[in-house]
């Protein structure tokens, strides 16, 4: 079955991201030499989850109170609330209040401070 591989996050100011995204969740980005597109790591090879890249937007932002209709990529976070706090912090907005999922954990979702939507998930700690 094929799954998802990569991720891409348009940017209309692409240094204004690369710094929300490594303040906010310590990834890192290196600039190809060839063309304006940056790799992004969001972890060690070991580690679950995938990798990204980050690429100029052609046209502007998307539009405020647009409804969801397009692909959310979700992370995986600890400390919830604090990173709902850096990203006001760090000129990002919250598109969508925390809320319990029962059974797995709290969700929240942002938008970045160039507009791009983002779920932050924070799972539930098993009970022993």
């Amino acid at each position: 079955m094929p799954k998802i591989t990569r991720f891409e996050i348009h940017a209309t100011r692409p240094a204004q991201l690369i710094d929300f995204y490594t303040e906010l969740l310590g990834w890192s980005f290196q600039k190809l030499e060839f063309m304006d597109y940056w790799i992004i790591t969001t972890g060690s090879a070991e580690e679950a989850g995938m990798g990204g890249g980050l690429l100029p937007r052609r046209g502007g932002p998307p539009l405020e109170m647009q409804s969801v209709n397009s692909f959310i990529c979700t992370v995986e976070v600890e400390g919830l609330d604090a990173l709902v706090e850096k990203t006001l912090v760090l000129g990002g907005v919250i598109a969508l209040p925390q809320m319990d999922i029962p059974g797995m954990g709290r969700v929240a979702y942002i938008k970045d401070s160039d507009g791009n939507l983002l779920g932050l998930l924070e799972l539930e700690k098993p009970t022993i």
